[in-house]
This record gives structure tokens, sequence and C-alpha cells, in this order.
């Protein structure tokens, strides 16, 4: 099956381009560099990535806070985090056509991305979701064989009703579209890091945005069940359009 056209709302998509914060690019490009070696260093030894997760410092923190879930919920699937700090999709997608994914065809891949669109350049909610499509649609590309789980983006600020969070609940609505249940299958965890009354836990996400170790804990929960599934589920006929 292949995608839905992106959202009408937006005429023109995101283009790829580095990460365009001068004090960062350094920094960024090495990471960028880091995580090509380490997906080849790991075919190389005949333990290619099955699980890849893509996204911005929510995803990197599974190389930081995040480490002791991970070694504990994926490091044997075997799996990998190409999470940067400070992406935006435009940055994702430069990524993915200068080397990210080469040579590699995982079973599943979890796409977290979104809301440095939403915070960074306060985008509507249109222009972060066309961003999205456009990575589905270089993902479909060059893995045809592998599915996408799309996550929603996380909620932000305390209060439901405060204006990031109503910006990124705005863009889940149109990430929910995206989905075709075959290739692209969504996923929204975000009442897994609230409470009741739909506040933030700032157990699990202490400065409203990124997740603590108890938050990974919270999100593996969440989307484990989901990952399992995705991951047990036959493979996909590369050739079916």
């Amino acid at each position: 099956m292949s995608l839905p056209p992106p959202p009408p709302e937006l005429a023109e998509l995101p283009a790829p381009v580095p990460l365009d914060k001068p004090e960062a690019l350094p920094w960024w490009t090495a990471r960028h560099a880091a995580l090509r070696a380490q997906a080849q260093a790991m075919r190389a030894a005949g333990q290619a990535p099955q699980l890849v997760f893509l996204g911005d410092s929510i995803t990197h923190g599974w190389d930081d806070v995040g480490q002791p879930v991970w070694q504990a919920r994926y490091a044997a699937r075997p799996a990998l985090a190409m999470g940067c700090w400070g992406d935006r999709t435009e940055h994702l997608l430069w990524r993915l056509q200068h080397g990210a994914l080469d040579n590699l065809a995982p079973r599943l891949l979890v796409l977290l991305i979104g809301t440095n669109d939403s915070g960074d350049l306060q985008a509507p909610p249109a222009r972060t979701a066309a961003g999205v499509w456009r990575l589905l649609d270089e993902l479909q590309r060059r893995l045809p064989a592998s599915r996408v789980l799309l996550l929603a983006l996380l909620p932000r600020e305390h209060a439901p009703e405060a204006p990031l969070r109503q910006l990124n609940e705005a863009v889940n609505t149109r990430l929910r579209a995206l989905a075709d249940g075959q290739r692209v299958h969504f996923l929204d965890v975000g009442a897994a890091l609230t409470d009741a009354a739909d506040w933030l836990d700032p157990a699990l996400l202490p400065d409203q945005l990124h997740l603590s170790e108890a938050g990974y804990h919270r999100l593996a929960d969440a989307i484990d069940p989901t990952l399992d599934r995705l991951l047990a589920a036959a493979p996909l006929d590369a050739s079916c359009p």
C-alpha cells in the first residue's frame, strides 16, 4: 500500500537540511557519522539491527538517561537508537539521505519526530505533519520491506490546555491519518505519561519535554506490546506497491 498524499494545507514540503544551529553543527555532524559507523559495525559483526528508533533528543535519550532501560529491553534484539538532539523533520530527512540506514534492512522502524518543529519553529500542524509524511515516503522508498511504528508526539507542558500541548495534539490528529495499518502503524502513548486529569507527571518528564529514566520505563511499557506484535508479523512483500 502507498502512503496517502501529504496534508493538503501545505503546498511545499520541508527541504532536507543539516541542523541549522551553528553552535551545534560540528557536534551534530559527528553524531551522524558515529551513528552510521555504529550501524555498519553491527552489520559487519552479524548483528545488523532489526529494530531501529529514529528521532530527536527523546530518541537520543536512549543513549543517555534511558540507557539502563535500553539495555534491559532492546539491546539484545538487536536494536539501534538513531536520535539526534535538536532534530526537526527536515534534519532527520537529511540524515536518511546521507547514509543513516545504508545497507540495513530492519524489520521495524520506530519514528518519533516533530516536537522541535512545534517547539522551535511554532510550525503550523500541517507543516510538521508534511515533514513526517516526507520521512515516511523516504523510508518506504529506501526500505520497502520495513514496517514503521509512527509514534504520536509526546505531550508537552504540564497543563492539557497549554499551547505546545495543544499544538502537538493538532499534529497528532494529522499523523494518525498517515498510517495505513500495513507498512505504517500509529500509536499514541501520551496517556501513559499523564495523570487522570491529563496533567504531565513530573517524575516522568521533569522539564515538561524530555523523559527521565522512569519515563523511559513507562514509554517502553507502552510501546512494547505493539513492538512485539509487529516484529513477530510475517515479512512484508517489498515488491508490493
